[in-house]
């Protein structure tokens, strides 16, 4: 009995530590975001600004486009996940149920792919976008980050597949549903919570991605939010703390809210009692 309940002490007192480890820098930039200059060239820096002010979120605006740039990654991320999940739905739904080589080895190039680097496969994508003239745009940003979050949301959607009772599938059959109606009517409800977790990865993903945006976009008018963060940062590689943080501050809201609105649907046992035996 003692020694269960060390284990589940020791258990809790770990999964303390690593919630502090996440939220540390989360806290360390809100802090730094609402302090003074005079505080934030401070060397003994405390957690609680002494006399916190707005002048950075003002600053901040002042200095640099950010909601235009907002926009952009709102529309290059929600683009991206609403592509990436009308895609892979009915993809996924063919490698879970077809058992053949080819669906095992589909499935097994997807998870290659994801150790692909970045490097390695920005210029054959800068050229084909320069065939297609799709060169400094955000419909081609688009179609790069949902190349990018394919394979991930095919990877994540087999796995929900699988979860589905194919007796369900094999009822709706007999009823006389085709395979489309089945996928449609059928199994896409039931698929709901990995269909908005995979809709919030590619979300995600696309509103913080930073290397793709940097080398496919030029001009100002057209830079997302990731790469219009980095103009806080002058020639000599010295960052104007306090506007930079109180912007990246404002960069992670959109996440936070998305991942707070849409949480409830993210939760197991949606298939409880589904068949009947």
């Amino acid at each position: 009995m003692r020694t269960s309940t060390a284990g589940r002490v020791g258990q809790y007192a770990a999964l303390l530590a690593y919630l502090v480890f996440l939220a540390f820098p989360f806290l360390w930039l809100i802090s730094t975001a609402f302090k003074p200059p005079r505080e934030l060239g401070s060397l003994h820096p405390t957690w609680i600004p002494k006399d916190p002010t707005l002048a950075n979120f003002r600053q901040a605006f002042d200095e640099q486009p950010l909601l235009h740039a907002a926009l952009n990654s709102l529309v290059a991320a929600l683009g991206a996940a609403l592509i990436a999940v009308l895609l892979a739905t009915p993809m996924a739904y063919v490698m879970a149920r077809r058992r053949t080589p080819l669906a095992r080895a589909a499935t097994g190039w997807v998870v290659v792919s994801q150790a692909f680097p970045l490097v390695l496969l920005i210029i054959p994508l800068f050229l084909v976008l320069k065939n297609l003239r799709l060169i400094n745009s955000v419909p081609g940003l688009v179609m790069v980050y949902v190349v990018w979050a394919l394979p991930f949301a095919l990877w994540m959607l087999v796995g929900y597949v699988r979860a589905v009772p194919p007796e369900l599938e094999e009822a709706a059959a007999v009823d006389g549903a085709g395979r489309v109606r089945t996928l449609v009517s059928v199994t896409a409800p039931l698929l709901a919570p990995g269909i908005v977790a995979t809709g919030l990865f590619a979300f995600v993903t696309a509103w913080n991605e930073f290397f793709f945006a940097l080398v496919l976009l030029k001009t100002p008018e057209k830079q997302t939010l990731p790469v219009v963060l980095t103009h806080f940062i002058g020639a000599e590689g010295v960052a104007d703390l306090g506007p930079l943080a109180a912007a990246a501050f404002l960069a992670t809201l959109p996440s936070l809210v998305v991942f707070a609105i849409i949480q409830r649907r993210i939760t197991g046992g949606m298939l409880a009692g589904a068949v009947k035996n």
